[in-house]
């Protein structure tokens, strides 16, 4: 949140409040809202992505049987490989417009179970492995409009060097994708390969136990270069380019936190204000050890979170614990720079019929009052391959649940079709008169460069504008793959006159801060977010 002109630093007492917003000082715990967007997209959306269109691409397996939406134009799946179903006239993805909540079906050939994906500089949808025929495919979607024709294709040109399910990829500084682990699998690889060969990672090994307590690993991009890995209950700093472990962590206390005992995690907001230097990774619930093999005992689901400064020259786990038990929660960064725990149960594991007691309200955690809130509750059990992401207008889309082998539409936790929206305290009319509408931003900018954003507010702004940089990742099993937030630098707002502000903001530095791609950039004002607008980050 820097300036970019000196000023005189604020009393101590005086910054702490003047961060902090006036909910977290008072502890008073805002509720937010929900919605009913969709009563039946046709598919449950075990993967969820957001394109720099707006539009959502959702994303099942396709050794189901038949979904509740048919293929348009007489297609099929013809696929005498095929599980269930050898020839399928159901799509097995769709795209989801959040301006009128339609849906478009999309043509997917191979199994793209609990597979993995990311973004491109381009924008363009990387899709990695899957189960079956689909193990070690690479699928690609370059989004369009919603009046568009865009579609899955799947590479005849590259392949997986190692069979991936359960894996993790993340966007790196040069533009190409790391895919890390999965069932099996110690090694990582490149997205291009360009001729990189995989490379085993023994972390990957060692983490691995009867339960496979390591997959779909958490990876995230820190601002030197270099990766975070999580797996179990371990962590590392990697130099992937050398393939040197730099940096070890303690184990964290309580449960395993990874597939199948479904905790999230994400690496909290970096900021200008201390020039990117701290990096903090915030890991929340889990499921008790054993819980997968014993998953009739539906044992108590974490009820911890451990937050570790990365950065720290001797890091240690800050644990606290949540207001309810919860695995299969999915974890997001709201534009305020709170994380959103969503979705998930109270007892189980992941897994068919795995989990018991659903966990229906989402709590806000906010990083500087390190408090959580609870939220008000949705009435739709959302377990097991259920997803959620953050979408341009600061709503949070809600979809998948699918706890069974196959498409069963009735009994405790149904094949869930409906999509939702949770809505923060933030959008709430009453924030109208400080919300901040972003009016004019550039679409492009490279990296260190300077640039203006200009806001209309209703009421003159007290203070500085916050511009938070969001990504948009791929979210599947509990895990946002990419995301990431960066809060620019930014001067005072100058009065343009007539209700307008201009705001004077440098982008991030480096790519290894804002690796290349389409990022959502919202302004927020005293706490409340405006809607997003796309902005292209590259060399």
């Amino acid at each position: 949140m820097g300036r970019l002109s000196a000023c005189t630093p604020a009393p101590p007492i005086l910054a702490l409040l003047l961060a902090l917003s006036l909910a977290e000082i008072l502890g008073v715990a805002a509720q937010g809202s929900w919605e009913l967007l969709l009563e039946n997209a046709g598919i449950a959306s075990m993967h969820t992505a957001l394109t720099h269109y707006g539009n959502v691409v959702l994303l099942d397996r396709t050794d189901i049987g038949p979904s509740q939406i048919n293929l348009t134009g007489g297609v099929c799946r013809d696929d005498p490989n095929d599980l269930t179903l050898k020839v399928d006239c159901t799509a097995h993805s769709v795209v989801f417009d959040p301006a009128d909540n339609s849906v478009r079906t999309l043509f997917i050939q191979t199994d793209t179970w609990c597979s993995s994906g990311q973004f491109m500089a381009d924008g363009t949808l990387v899709q990695t492995g899957g189960d079956f025929d689909g193990l070690s495919k690479v699928r690609t979607f370059s989004p369009c409009s919603s009046s568009g024709s865009c579609d899955w294709v799947e590479s005849t040109s590259e392949t997986l060097q190692d069979g991936r399910w359960y894996a993790s990829n993340q966007l790196l500084p040069d533009g190409t994708q790391i895919v890390v682990g999965g069932r099996g699998v110690a090694t990582y690889e490149f997205i291009p390969a360009n001729g990189a060969a995989k490379v085993y990672l023994p972390f990957l090994s060692a983490t691995n136990d009867a339960q496979t307590d390591n997959l779909y690993p958490f990876v995230h991009l820190l601002p030197d270069g270099n990766l975070y890995i999580f797996a179990n209950r371990d962590s590392i700093v990697l130099n992937y380019k050398s393939n040197t472990v730099v940096k070890t962590f303690p184990t964290i206390p309580g449960e395993p936190r990874n597939y199948p005992s479904a905790g999230s995690s994400v690496m909290l907001p970096l900021t200008a204000s201390d020039g990117y230097s701290k990096v903090e990774v915030l890991v929340c619930g889990g499921a008790q050890y054993g819980c997968f093999l014993n998953s009739s005992t539906f044992p108590t689901a974490s009820e911890t979170c451990g937050r570790i400064a990365v950065t720290d020259e001797n890091p240690s786990w800050d644990m606290q614990t949540m207001p309810s038990p919860r695995a299969m929660g999915d974890m997001l960064l709201l534009p305020t720079g709170h994380v959103l725990i969503i979705n998930g149960a109270e007892n189980g594991c992941q897994g068919w019929n795995n989990q018991k007691n659903a966990n229906l309200k989402p709590v806000i955690y906010s990083p500087a009052a390190a408090t959580f809130a609870t939220q008000s509750a949705t009435t739709i059990a959302r377990v097991y391959h259920s997803t959620a992401i953050l979408l341009p207008d600061g709503r949070v889309l809600v979809a998948g649940s699918n706890p069974h082998q196959f498409y069963e539409l009735t009994g405790e936790f149904p094949t869930e079709l409906r999509i939702e929206a949770f809505s923060p305290d933030y959008l709430n009319t009453a924030n109208d008169g400080v919300r901040p509408m972003i009016v004019d931003a550039p679409g492009e900018v490279g990296y260190n460069q300077s640039f203006t954003v200009t806001i209309a507010v209703t009421n003159k702004p007290s203070g500085e504008v916050m511009l938070a940089m969001l990504s948009s990742p791929f979210t599947t099993h509990s895990f946002s793959q990419g995301l990431r937030l960066v809060n620019v630098e930014v001067g005072m707002p100058t009065d343009a006159g007539n209700g307008e502000y201009t705001i004077v903001a440098r982008s991030p530095p480096s790519s290894t801060l804002a690796p290349p791609s389409y990022y959502m950039l919202f302004a927020v004002n005293e706490g409340i977010s405006g809607p997003a607008v796309w902005m292209k980050i590259s060399y």
